[in-house]
């Protein structure tokens, strides 16, 4: 595939462009009393010289009615994953359960349990509705860092390399073919390995910046963590890991059942991709960051944009402002 028609797919992608609502969403709320403001994949409560981090995540209906199960995992998933991006401990989570048969409510929480197994991070409360005519699941969580380790996704800086790492031993998904699942069927202490990837690398402060890959997938992810930072990247596609039974649109919209997009200096790079490998984790440099707002793959003299944020926005928040973050 042609990059500037990869480029293009990659650009209007559901998973992508569903994030444009939040600049509306947050346009409504005083930013002043958040630390940081909106933007990063947790809040922060400043609470002496720790930082505790409260994120939120509802699972997309459209799962929602193809498999409740893996619904319910996803839901512990996604919001341990918020907290590891920020090099966070998860502490607890809470969840807002509504249900339309008892059927779907078995199968929402043994997938649930499922998750809670599997990560270590339990639920503590929550509340039900157990009579709605519709199924929906929302979970959020508490977690806590050292207020000078936390990771920003607003941090990077031209210059700095970018690095995936991301599990590559998984599967498509059965239920959903935008899923790449490398947890579900793997031991627990071997993801919380790799969870605890993020929490050893904000601690040795060797990351600028960083976010957990998300629906956006792989190249909407950093085109966030580039837009709050008011910076650009080039990509090297040829760097770029992907499984050999994936064409690259497919691989590169999926959601990764472990997967962090990461910047740091040149001069630590090769210490960041040997914590990721020592936690068994797949860790590549796969680009640049630059000081001019896009996002470019490149491939040998070929080059495209997916995103040149003067004219393309994905939340629409612009570069961060204002908080305490900056210090480090």
């Amino acid at each position: 595939m042609k990059l500037e028609i990869l480029a293009g797919a990659l650009r209007d992608y559901l998973g992508t462009t569903r994030k444009h609502t939040i600049k509306n969403i947050v346009g409504i709320f005083d930013e002043k009393g958040t630390n940081p403001s909106f933007g990063e994949d947790a809040a922060i409560i400043d609470n002496g010289e720790y930082a505790l981090l409260l994120a939120a995540d509802g699972i997309w209906d459209k799962l929602m009615r193809v498999d409740p199960e893996w619904s319910g995992y996803c839901s512990v998933l996604v919001n341990v994953h918020d907290i590891a991006a920020m090099g966070g401990r998860p502490l607890g989570m809470v969840d807002v359960f509504s249900s339309n048969s008892d059927e779907i409510t078995q199968r929402v929480l043994k997938g649930m349990k499922a998750g809670i197994d599997k990560f270590g991070v339990p639920i503590v409360g929550g509340h039900v509705h157990p009579d709605t005519p519709y199924a929906a699941l929302d979970v959020a969580i508490l977690g806590i860092a050292k207020k000078d380790t936390v990771i920003y996704s607003s941090t990077a800086k031209p210059g700095d390399d970018v690095v995936l790492a991301i599990d590559m031993d998984g599967r498509v998904h059965p239920s959903c073919d935008l899923n790449w699942d490398t947890t579900f069927l793997k031991d627990a202490s071997i993801v919380r390995q790799q969870v605890g990837s993020m929490v050893e690398l904000a601690e040795r402060k060797m990351l600028t910046a960083g976010k957990d890959v998300s629906n956006p997938g792989i190249i909407g992810t950093l085109g966030m963590l580039l837009e709050v930072s008011g910076v650009g990247a080039d990509v090297d596609m040829s760097a770029m890991p992907k499984p050999e039974s994936l064409e690259w649109e497919h691989w590169l919209k999926m959601y990764p059942g472990m997967g962090f997009i990461v910047t740091c200096k040149p001069e630590n790079t090769e210490q960041v991709l040997d914590i990721y490998r020592n936690h068994k984790l797949n860790a590549t440099k796969v680009g640049k960051i630059v000081s001019a707002p896009r996002l470019d793959l490149v491939k040998g003299k070929e080059r495209a944009t997916v995103f040149d944020f003067t004219k393309h926005e994905i939340t629409g928040l612009g570069p961060a402002r204002g908080r305490w973050c900056n210090n480090h």
